[in-house]
């Protein structure tokens, strides 16, 4: 048996915890959490103690000076997660990446020019992937027993009281890089493109109805894919009801999945068409099943990837066309125009920024 990966987390908030216990609780003998990074020294001790790790550091370039790792777990508040994945990458150190892997496509693309010169590997914290019904689904469309896709929704409906962004770098475009289409509504949005696959144009609204923040507080997109299928997607953080929602209508049958944080198999519905019914029944039985989305899943896939001396899962290219069509929402929204799949290069404001020239309502914080 090899010897376990060895791994640091930088930044030991709450996010880093998650990532900890299921490091430890699924990953045990496959990948050693052996340092952490904060530069809050009562932070980190408390993390230290709870997870048993030895060494701790309060910054990323003295633990990339002190230690030799194979991978570096970014938790960090996202203005900083572009500097510490060039950091790690440069030291050629793979790196893992809360979501969002970066505030605007300009950082996203010197990552990866810093992964591309690297020996280490870039990946991105897309948990719900790596359930078993997404895969079955990923599967049931490219086997044809689904037909084609014809219209989705993609809705995070959550709710954020006004006191969860006294966090000072919430809510602010500079530091969070968007409101719930960047922050939360990332992990649907990611999961349902890695099912439909690329997107080809949006048009879009964005608005702060109530939050103190700089950014959206709600946004509503009708994107158009490649496929020629359209997708309406919601995100807001003024929903008491919470609800994380996809649905996919085929020719053949409706999947919809229902769930808030994470999802089990049974979060996941399948209405067939009468007529092709037994067909697809039949594939919706079958496997995979039983596995959970979330960060142990996506762990596991990363440790199995490299055991098989590959890149792990949800590579640079994965995250960039997430982080495009995000942006692509901001620039509709902002522009009041259509914006197509590779419109914004380096000439266009929103490259560098999420909010491009400026929103247009002003700045609270």
């Amino acid at each position: 048996m090899s010897s376990p990966y060895r791994l640091a987390i930088v930044g030991t908030g709450g996010i880093a915890h998650l990532h900890a216990e299921s490091l430890r609780d699924r990953l045990a003998g496959r990948i050693e959490l052996v340092a952490a990074v904060d530069p809050d020294t009562e932070r980190l001790e408390a993390f230290k103690d709870k997870f048993g790790v030895e060494r701790g550091y309060a910054s990323i370039e003295g633990l990339l000076t002190a230690e030799d790792l194979d991978l570096v777990d970014l938790c960090t508040p996202p203005g900083v997660h572009a500097d510490g994945a060039v950091a790690a990458l440069e030291a050629d150190v793979g790196a893992i990446c809360e979501k969002p892997p970066a505030l605007s496509l300009a950082e996203h693309d010197r990552i990866a020019a810093a992964a591309a010169a690297s020996k280490g590997d870039f990946t991105v914290i897309s948990q719900h992937r790596f359930g078993s019904a997404a895969e079955r689904v990923r599967n049931m469309l490219a086997s044809g027993v689904l037909g084609a896709l014809a219209v989705a929704k993609c809705d995070t409906l959550w709710y954020r009281p006004e006191d969860y962004f006294a966090v000072d770098w919430r809510g602010r475009w500079e530091t969070e890089g968007g409101g719930p289409t960047m922050g939360h509504g990332i992990h649907q949005i990611d999961t349902l493109l890695s099912i439909v696959g690329p997107w080809a144009e949006v048009v879009a609204t964005a608005h702060r109805h109530r939050r103190t923040t700089n950014t959206e507080d709600v946004s509503h997109a009708i994107v158009t894919l490649e496929n020629g299928a359209s997708v309406s997607i919601t995100n807001s953080l003024l929903s008491p009801r919470e609800t994380s929602q996809i649905r996919l209508d085929f020719d053949c049958a409706t999947v919809e999945l229902d769930h808030l944080y994470g999802y089990g198999d049974d979060n996941w519905t399948i209405t067939p068409l009468e007529a092709c019914a037994d067909e697809v029944n039949q594939a919706w039985a079958g496997e995979p099943r039983g596995r959970a989305s979330g960060h142990g899943a996506q762990f596991t896939a990363i440790a199995d990837a490299l055991d098989g001396k590959t890149a792990p899962p949800v590579t640079v290219d994965d995250a960039r066309r997430t982080l495009e069509l995000i942006t692509a929402v901001y620039a509709s929204a902002f522009t009041g125009k259509p914006v197509r799949a590779g419109d914004i290069d380096p000439t266009s404001p929103f490259y560098q920024r999420m909010d491009g020239s400026g929103a247009p309502w002003p700045d609270r914080k």
